[in-house]
């Protein structure tokens, strides 16, 4: 029997077949555990959010996105960055709102653009970046997400957006540098 795509499953499992959620689950978990784990790699050692909480939320979020025009397999794994972006933001922000107002000094970016050390802060930092960005720009922010949270290749990003590589990689590495600027803005402050 051939495998259904990811696409394939997500509408069959949004009109209640449950044995196609449960395909859709065995086809995407690694997949997006994988992608849990190096998002929360950096993390210390006593965070509280694991990958395998990080995945189950996504899927949980993603699954119930009824107004969502599936475009693909890649479009699903786009869906699945942003989501597990706004799971990181908001779990950071509870943080945040714990410490009161937590005084606590921020760290800046590792040079394969992924923040260090003090997670939560970095976090709300870069989500912050790229709300900014995306009033400027919103195809170069979609790429920083795709990228930062969404742990995608050029090509994948590419695809997703419906750009060329080559545009997708200029795109890159301007945005590296104004992230880097900017976020060591917000860093010092």
């Amino acid at each position: 029997m051939p495998e259904t795509s990811t696409t394939e499953l997500v509408h069959q499992s949004l009109a209640g077949d449950h044995a196609a959620a449960d395909r859709l689950i065995q086809q995407v978990y690694d997949r997006l555990h994988s992608l849990a784990d190096k998002l929360l790699q950096h993390e210390s050692p006593a965070h509280t959010l694991q990958p395998s909480a990080l995945v189950n939320e996504a899927y949980l979020r993603m699954v119930d996105q009824k107004q969502v025009d599936w475009k693909g397999t890649t479009h699903f794994y786009a869906v699945s960055a942003r989501m597990m972006r706004r799971i990181l933001v908001d779990h950071a922000r509870g943080k945040k709102r714990d410490k009161r107002g937590g005084g606590a000094e921020r760290i800046g970016l590792t040079e394969d653009l992924c923040v260090t050390d003090r997670r939560d802060e970095d976090v709300l930092a870069v989500d912050e970046a790229i709300k900014k960005l995306a009033a400027l720009e919103p195809r170069q922010a979609q790429v920083v997400e795709l990228r930062f949270f969404g742990g995608m290749s050029v090509a994948q990003v590419a695809e997703t957006l419906g750009v060329s590589k080559r545009t997708v990689e200029a795109d890159w590495t301007v945005l590296r540098a104004w992230l880097r600027r900017e976020l060591s803005g917000s860093l010092t402050t």
